[in-house]
């Protein structure tokens, strides 16, 4: 069924041009240029306020654009109705009809284009097949649960059969532990319809566990696009390396001293590939947490105290004051416990440092 499904849907593309949005004499899109390839699953992350939100709503068309182009499946749909645009939308607020059963909500999108009767129960039965809620057709929202209803809402964007599924912080109302079974539902309805995505979150394990490719929102720009991979391994700047990951990248501050050596807290480093800066130019350093080791006292190794510890399981954080008054956290897993107050010394694994500029932030 799942290549069946595949083959018979469009993959649309998504294209963005010079788009620009503004309220009165604020810009809150700035000129921006992306390409969303057909069958695509993108998602665009960023804190509160950086535009991803409108971004996706002028996608939607339930935005004006004040500048640029829009093209969905190579079509200017810049100035066009919502409706006509081929795009499902997928939002927050379940936005279900509590009047009406889960079958006449998944059904009433199609009654409003006239859609054959016998038509509409064929959508209804295979949307409701794909997301597992054939038994649920003859309740009402009430009567549902979160993730549930949440499925309802999927549902009756599957019906239309859209180019497009736009997700606006779909999973932001549901508890932890449903969050993490919709993803895999998401994931899985990506793989088995085929459809191009763009799914909007502020959470960033949402973002890498479910894009292809994660566009970094900031104030309304871009910072970086990549795949999970590309932004975690490869921050363009300290803004992608300090909000991507959980926990976040440690940054610390550095001098360098020559073209392969460095100083962080008062220690020396030696680099194990040559750097573009010059001689006792102050530096930003970033580290991952799991690349970090507790090690013996020795040369290279930096001393650091213990603030305290964290114990979730396969998994510990320790998180250390620096001599400089950094503080950095270290991911161990096995080992023996570390004692808030205790003094450790820490190596970091060279490879996987990375230096960016003072000035520009960028890497």
């Amino acid at each position: 069924m799942s290549a069946q499904h595949n083959s018979a849907q469009p993959k649309a593309t998504i294209e963005l041009k010079g788009v620009r949005k503004s309220f009165g004499s604020v810009d809150v899109i700035h000129d921006l240029d992306l390409k969303v390839e057909g069958g695509e699953f993108v998602v665009f992350v960023g804190p509160s306020g950086c535009g991803k939100s409108t971004l996706l709503r002028m996608i939607a068309g339930l935005e004006e654009v004040t500048d640029g182009d829009i093209l969905i499946a190579g079509r200017d749909v810049t100035d066009l109705d919502p409706a006509k645009r081929g795009i499902a939308m997928v939002f927050q607020s379940y936005a279900l009809y509590p009047h009406m059963s889960v079958r006449e909500n998944l059904a009433f999108g199609l009654e409003i284009a006239r859609t054959p009767a016998a038509e509409i129960r064929r959508q209804v039965e295979a949307a409701a097949g794909i997301l597992k809620i054939g038994p649920l057709l003859d309740r009402r929202p009430g009567q549902l649960s979160g993730g549930q209803r949440q499925r309802v809402a999927i549902g009756r964007a599957i019906v239309r059969k859209p180019l497009v599924f736009l997700f606006d912080e779909p999973l932001s109302n549901l508890d932890a532990e449903l969050r993490v079974s919709m993803r895999v539902e998401i994931a899985r309805l990506h793989r088995e319809l085929g459809n191009t995505m763009i799914y909007v979150t502020h959470d960033q394990t949402e973002a890498m566990t479910l894009a292809d490719r994660i566009v970094v929102l900031r104030d309304g720009r871009i910072e970086q696009v990549g795949s999970p991979r590309e932004v975690y391994e490869n921050p363009a700047n300290l803004f992608v390396a300090g909000f991507i990951g959980s926990p976040r990248m440690n940054i610390i501050d550095g001098t360098c001293l020559t073209a392969t050596r460095i100083s962080i807290a008062g220690t020396e480093i030696e680099l194990d590939r040559p750097m573009p800066a010059r001689s006792q130019e102050a530096i930003k350093l970033g580290i991952r947490p799991e690349h970090w080791s507790i090690t013996d006292r020795q040369d290279n190794a930096l001393p650091a105290q213990v603030e305290f510890a964290e114990y979730l399981g396969s998994t510990r954080y320790v998180h250390c004051k620096l001599a400089n008054g950094d503080l950095v956290t270290i991911e161990q897993r096995g080992g023996r416990d570390a004692k808030p107050g205790e003094d450790l010394w820490l190596n970091c694994h060279r490879q996987a440092l990375k230096i960016f500029s003072m000035s520009g932030e960028a890497r």
